[in-house]
């Protein structure tokens, strides 16, 4: 059985993260371990809520599971100033963690798991050779040095024009939280295909999060700190070694945010790669098609061959749990 999640503060890298943690289940043939870690890693403007589908999946499957609000998201300390939220102070961030799990006797295998600006921190971190990853899985992100590649095409670029509006000051945060972050909600609903995925409930969490003082400057200056403070990590970008860590990929096709084309030519960067594209899915794409998303999750994990799909069949499946009274995350007992 798995157990439901509760929230967890843990110090790492001098910030105070709200996390929200799984224990291991136990079966009958497989006593519960909390050897392993999979460590899941939300993007803009997103929260750990965003994980809530795959949150029992990885517990059922053996591991202790830690979803990280990040550095200025939810609860988690929101420290001021461009420059605390540069790509370095990110990376430090999740090899604290990993560090703070490995103190817990909790880390000897890890999973990382990303999406969005979770999955920049992650390749960074690979890039880097930071801390070692046992395994990766990453959605809707690319590989950096393909992004790069890419942003030089008219077809990217024109995707990427948010970024450079987010190095405004001030005016950004004015747009977003108007009305109540209405923007915020409409970034999922507007997005996303299977518009159903994403009811007022569920947009009520993210829209009430980025009300908290200061949380939308904080989740923008990722963006500002990102264009604006070179790091090494940056340079890696430009010139990557090989990933030799196992990595599976799974992209929504229908992101609007990034082109296809960012996907072509990541075999030649990582050394053992897997790709799956799941039409007719947006960016948000753990989100919207949990189903298919855990299926190749799942199968990926335990060695098997990761399903094609042509679509995103049985996405009804998984009811979408209600968040807890006092907005935070909740996962759904359907998705064990």
């Amino acid at each position: 059985m798995v157990a439901e999640p509760q929230t967890r503060i843990i110090d790492a890298n001098g910030i105070r993260f709200e996390v929200l943690a799984a224990a291991p289940s136990s079966q009958p043939d497989r006593p519960a371990t909390a050897r392993k870690l999979a460590l899941l890693l939300h993007g803009f403007p997103e929260l750990n809520y965003s994980w809530r589908f795959q949150i029992p999946l990885f517990a059922a499957a053996g591991y202790t599971v830690w979803a990280p609000n990040l550095r200025g998201y939810g609860h988690t300390t929101r420290p001021h100033g461009t420059a605390a939220y540069r790509l370095d102070h990110l990376v430090a961030d999740i090899a604290g963690l990993i560090d703070a799990a490995k103190a817990e006797g909790i880390a000897d295998e890890i999973c990382l798991v990303a999406h969005d600006w979770g999955a920049v921190i992650a390749w960074s971190l690979l890039l880097g050779k930071v801390r070692p990853v046992d395994r990766f899985i990453v959605t809707n992100l690319p590989h950096p040095t393909r992004f790069l590649q890419e942003l030089r095409t008219w077809k990217q670029f024109k995707r990427s024009w948010y970024v450079l509006f987010f190095q405004i000051p001030w005016l950004p945060e004015k747009l977003l939280g108007a009305r109540r972050a209405d923007a915020i909600g409409k970034a999922f609903s507007n997005m996303a295909v299977d518009k159903s995925r994403f009811p007022d409930q569920v947009l009520d969490v993210y829209r009430t999060a980025a009300c908290q003082p200061g949380a939308l400057t904080a989740m923008l200056n990722y963006y500002r700190a990102g264009l604006r403070q070179r790091t090494r990590f940056h340079d890696l970008w430009r010139a990557p070694p090989l990933i030799d860590t196992p990595t599976l990929m799974i992209w929504g096709e229908e992101d609007t945010a990034l082109s296809g084309a960012t996907t072509d030519g990541t075999h030649a960067l990582v050394a053992d790669f897997t790709l799956r594209r799941l039409p007719g899915v947006s960016h948000w794409v753990q989100q919207e098609a949990p189903e298919a998303v855990n299926t190749m999750i799942r199968a990926w994990l335990a060695g098997d061959d990761v399903p094609q799909m042509t679509s995103a069949a049985n996405r009804a499946v998984l009811p979408d749990p209600k968040p807890n009274s006092d907005g935070s995350a909740a996962t759904s007992s359907a998705a064990r």
